[in-house]
């Protein structure tokens, strides 16, 4: 075997072992360590807070689902009833797959579109006049482009995402259905766009995934349901469907072997010398739209088994909760006044403390209901639950419920 023979098949062997939910725990225990051995400049940590934060939360859960009859944390949470309703009523009319795949592309232009707003961006609800800010407002916004027909080249059928209109949509339509003015300015707009740009070429070059002869976003679910033995999917699959078909959307980041990685950072402090090559991965959003693709995959007849093998979610409310609790103490005070970078050793080490920590809240939160995690996943657990939990200690903490560490976003990470 060549010397190049042997370094593409290695780095194949790492991009898979930095796609996978194991590839990411691993990688963020050994920041976790860094941590917990004081070698960190930036975080502390104080693990017997974690009994305080799994009261918080479970408080919460209580509050929020008194039967503890918990669903799934993902977009769909966001849409509202009504909504959700309109669309059944309207895809009631199609056949079952037709529904799914729709369901499906609704799943990801919407989770593709969810990176933070900032504080100030609302979008007024047409349904009850309300201004709605954050990842609900995005939610409520990109439902109503999706219902308006805003991803599809056919009145005929509009609540389609297709190829054509991936390809030609506008910042200029963005702004319109986002309702983004001078005075109600969004975050990462350009960078919004720029996915749903890339979103396309990503559908048009995997075909495996997306057809040959029309390729589409929704023909992904043909995909999983021919890889479903006896009607049953590891929820893996589905993440590594997510990471293999969209995995080229994501900018400027991290590559190996000529693969860009998405949602993967480098720290200093980690060996390159094994499968991780100095590497942390997330894949939060990535993550999060595979949360979200569980309910059209089962409303579709699939049985999507192993959802607790995914990781919780390396995003700023969880991360939030753990900093506002105390559990994960900053060294220094500067931190919190300053904005960080996504590739900041900073922002890096506060998503992998929080996919550690999350785990081990999970443990507790269990423990203190009687629950196993087949019955109560992180998915439940984080809908339950850690986000809302945080989000109420920010705004209780915070003007404009900001996070304890300031990130900027780009539109296209948080």
């Amino acid at each position: 075997m060549s010397h190049t023979t042997e370094v593409k098949s290695e780095s194949k062997e790492s991009v898979t072992y930095l796609r996978s939910p194991k590839g990411i725990r691993e990688q963020c225990a050994k920041i976790t360590d860094r941590v917990l051995t004081g070698e960190s400049p930036h975080f502390k940590l104080e693990r017997s807070k974690l009994e305080k934060a799994a009261d918080l939360v479970v408080q919460e859960m209580r509050s929020n689902y008194p039967d503890l009859s918990i669903p799934y944390h993902s977009r769909w949470r966001h849409f509202g009833d009504e909504r959700l309703k309109m669309l059944n009523d309207k895809l009631g009319a199609l056949d079952p797959d037709a529904a799914a795949k729709s369901r499906i592309e609704l799943a990801i232009v919407s989770v593709l579109l969810d990176a933070g707003a900032g504080p100030t961006w609302r979008y007024t609800d047409p349904l009850t006049g309300k201004a709605v800010g954050r990842s609900e407002g995005l939610a409520l916004a990109s439902f109503d482009m999706f219902m308006d027909g805003g991803f599809a080249s056919d009145p005929e059928n509009p609540l389609v995402v297709d190829n054509p209109t991936l390809r030609s949509i506008t910042k200029r339509d963005l702004e319109k259905y986002f309702q983004v003015t001078p005075q109600n300015r969004l975050l990462g707009l350009d960078g919004r766009l720029n996915l749903l740009h890339k979103l396309e070429h990503a559908v048009s070059v995997n075909k495996k995934y997306f057809g040959d002869i029309e390729p589409r976003l929704g023909n992904a679910y043909d995909y999983l349901v021919t890889h479903a033995g006896n009607n049953k999917l590891p929820a893996r699959k589905v993440l590594s469907v997510v990471l293999e078909g969209l995995g080229n959307i994501w900018p400027g980041r991290a590559s190996l072997g000529g693969v860009m990685l998405g949602d993967v950072w480098h720290h200093a402090a980690l060996p390159t010398t094994d499968h991780g090559h100095g590497l942390v991965p997330f894949h939060k959003l990535s993550q999060w739209l595979t949360y979200s693709l569980v309910e059209p995959l089962e409303d579709a007849g699939l049985e999507i088994g192993g959802l607790d093998e995914l990781t919780g979610l390396a995003e700023y409310r969880n991360g939030g909760l753990l900093i506002d609790t105390g559990v994960i103490g900053i060294k220094d005070a500067e931190l919190a006044s300053k904005t960080h970078k996504a590739d900041s050793e900073v922002i890096i080490e506060w998503r992998a403390l929080t996919i550690s920590l999350l785990d081990e809240l999970a443990v507790v939160i269990r423990d203190k209901l009687g629950k196993a995690a087949a019955d109560l996943p992180l998915a439940k657990i984080m809908q339950g639950g850690t986000w809302s939990a945080g989000r109420k200690l920010a705004a209780g903490l915070r003007a404009d419920a900001e996070p304890p560490i300031r990130l900027a976003s780009d539109g296209t990470v948080f």
